[in-house]
Order: structure tokens, then sequence, then C-alpha cells
């Protein structure tokens, strides 16, 4: 028994050994595999119709290795969106098996840095990971468009140098970039009506993230549900009014006690 056992310890050592040495050729030979896997796979299709949600990120605007920047990812149906865009919202999205390029518009409550610094590597990855010939809609209050027109002026070069690289096929030259959507201000108690098309109408309302101004909110209404994104905000009533009756309240939160320690 002893022998035997020695033996298959031996034997698996060579396994094991010859696997280390091998290992380039065993990737080459395995990866066909597991890119067709990863490229094929739609996160979207594989749900069922209804309204879901997925925090792609929930971290500030102080870094923090563990927490990308601000984006909510919202699903109608069969149609993905986003709420706000921080940093690594494009990679996060590709973490959890969303393709980028499936976004069919963005929804910023408002423009502090975390909440839009990761845009221009998101419309880059949605247009290429899809071959999108149409840019990305980017809605949001007044200002979004001055946003958008600056990120789209920091890509342009980069834009152009991927169409000629990759070719008009994979790198539309129609699709680079975004489009800014932008929209008044709602007053306290009134929502405007920002996206509606295959059941799913969005409304933005205004919340309280003074001394920001403006600053949004999002609620989100499909098939019976209900979903309301808060965006940076304190409690107030009007928030409580148009998240009355929701299913799911998606809300920031923060810890005064630490903030204190940091302003302080």
């Amino acid at each position: 028994m002893r022998r035997v056992l020695l033996s298959l310890v031996i034997l698996l050592g060579a396994v094991l050994a010859a696997a280390y040495v091998m290992r380039g050729d065993i990737a080459l030979k395995v990866m066909p595999y597991l890119a067709r896997q990863a490229m094929q796979h739609d996160f979207v299709a594989e749900q069922v119709d209804g309204l879901h949600v997925v925090l792609i990120g929930a971290g500030g605007p102080i870094f923090d290795p563990l927490r990308s920047g601000p984006c909510v990812a919202v699903i109608a149906g069969k149609s993905l969106f986003l709420v706000d865009a921080g940093a690594s919202a494009a990679r996060n999205l590709q973490r959890v098996g969303i393709t980028p390029g499936a976004v069919r518009a963005v929804f910023l409550t408002h423009y502090h840095s975390d909440h839009i610094d990761g845009l221009g590597e998101l419309m880059l990855q949605r247009w290429v990971t899809l071959s999108n010939v149409a840019p990305l809609p980017v809605i949001g209050p007044i200002g979004v468009t001055e946003v958008v027109a600056g990120f789209n002026l920091a890509y342009r070069q980069d834009a152009e140098l991927r169409t000629r690289h990759h070719g008009a096929a994979v790198a539309p030259p129609s699709g680079a970039g975004g489009t800014a959507r932008p929209f008044a201000q709602p007053l306290v108690g009134q929502a405007v009506v920002v996206w509606r098309d295959q059941g799913l109408m969005v409304r933005a309302f205004r919340v309280d993230h003074g001394p920001v101004d403006p600053a949004v909110g999002y609620r989100f209404d499909y098939g019976g549900r209900s979903l309301l994104i808060s965006g940076d905000t304190r409690r107030s009533a009007n928030l409580q009014h148009f998240a009355a009756g929701v299913d799911l309240l998606v809300h920031e939160a923060l810890a005064p006690q630490l903030v204190k320690i940091l302003h302080d």
C-alpha cells in the first residue's frame, strides 16, 4: 500500500510538472472555448421579463480599492440602462457578464466627478464591443451637453485611431462617443418623463444635494413594477413623495461619524 501511494504521489507530481511546463500550450488550447463562451454570453437576455437591478459600483469620491464609483444597472425587459457611470463602470459590467455594448442609455443624477469619471471608457467600450453605429444617449439635467462634449473631445483622436486600426466594421465612425439629451430641472412636486419606450417609463425628479444643483433621482416603471434610484441626496419630502409605493428603493448612504473625522 505504501508503494502504491508513493507511486501515485510521484505520478501526480510528474503530471503537475508537465502541466506547468506546457501551461502556455494548454492555455492556447483552452482559450478559444473560453473566448467563445464569454463573447456569446448574454446576461441581459437570460433574465426573465421584469425589472432587474445590478449594483455595478457603490463607492464615493474618496478612493477605496474595494469600491468602484457609483453606477447602477437597470434591466427592463430585454433593455439595459445605467444610472451614473463612476470609475470602472465598464469593467465591472464585464466582470458580472454584462457587455457594455448592450447599454441603451445612461441617466446622470448630477455632475460630481465620481458619478461621471467612468463615462469616457464606458462610451468607448459600448461602441466597440458590439460595433454600435450610433453614439450612446446620455440623459441628464442641464449641463449634460457640456459633460458629453468634453468626453467626446477627449476621446476623438482615440476614436479615429481605432476606426483606422480595426476598420469600420468593428468600430463604425458613426457610433463613437455619446450624444447628450438634456432636460430642465423639475420643480418640487413635479417629475419629467425622460424615457418612454417598450413599456418602460423613466421619470426624473428633484433631490436635495445642496449646494449641488441640478441634482435628480430617477423612477423606473415597467411591467407593473417600480424602482427608484435616489442619486446623492438628503432625505426630503419630495423624494418620499416619488418613492411612495415603489417596489425597490436604491438610496445613497454614508456614515456621518466617519465623514466628520475626514472633515476635521
